[in-house]
């Protein structure tokens, strides 16, 4: 065997050996979100939502990319609820003002899932007490069942005896959009806004 061939061999050997430490040692699945999640997003990040086009608190129509141009928190409810929804989104409001002192803008974002009261009127009164930036979301009926199906997201309306007074059934997530991103990960109602600001922070300091 001469010389060059040696030299060749023992260059191909270390260079497998360099490939296959790098494929031991780097990251799985490429996620440099990983250390930010405490939740899975079923499918992976992006798995959630889907475009829209709805109509916004001030009566303009507005696309899912003129809401989410920078990093949100998406909450679906309505403004007649007696209870949750108050809460989760001063909880929401609480953590945008959290990241404001961190230097990071998040918007935060009011969709309803009862159409049928929430006009943008009334979305409006909602969302200017709760953020001056918070953006109110409603729709036609379709619109807004096909926006809560893309975030595999449940509510019903309980109005079969009582057609002005009545509840509705949802869940309570809190989701995280991100431009370029989509849904990257989601709060429950146990969080509070000082662990949401802090999560929120670790994904946009990724981006």
């Amino acid at each position: 065997m001469t010389h060059r061939r040696i030299m060749f061999l023992g260059m191909a050997a270390a260079a497998l050996l360099l490939l296959m430490g790098w494929l031991w040692l780097k990251p799985t699945g490429g996620d440099a979100f990983a250390q930010c999640r405490r939740g899975a997003v079923a499918g992976g990040a992006g798995a959630l939502g889907a475009p829209f086009t709805l109509t916004s608190e001030t009566g303009e129509r507005v696309t899912d990319a003129q809401v989410f141009a920078k990093p949100s928190l998406l909450y679906m409810g309505y403004t007649f609820c007696p209870d949750v929804c108050p809460l989760d989104n001063a909880r929401n409001a609480a953590a945008v003002d959290l990241l404001d002192g961190k230097g990071i803008e998040v918007t935060p974002v009011f969709m309803t899932v009862d159409p049928r009261r929430d006009t943008p009127e009334q979305l409006a009164q909602f969302t200017d007490a709760m953020h001056p930036r918070m953006i109110g979301l409603t729709g036609s009926d379709e619109e807004i069942r096909q926006a809560a199906k893309a975030w595999r997201f449940y509510f019903k309306l309980n109005d079969e005896t009582d057609k002005e007074n009545y509840l509705v059934d949802h869940m309570t997530t809190t989701f995280l959009v991100l431009p370029g991103h989509g849904t990257v990960d989601f709060f429950g109602r146990d969080v509070t806004a000082e662990e949401m600001a802090d999560r929120v922070a670790c994904f946009v300091e990724r981006m």
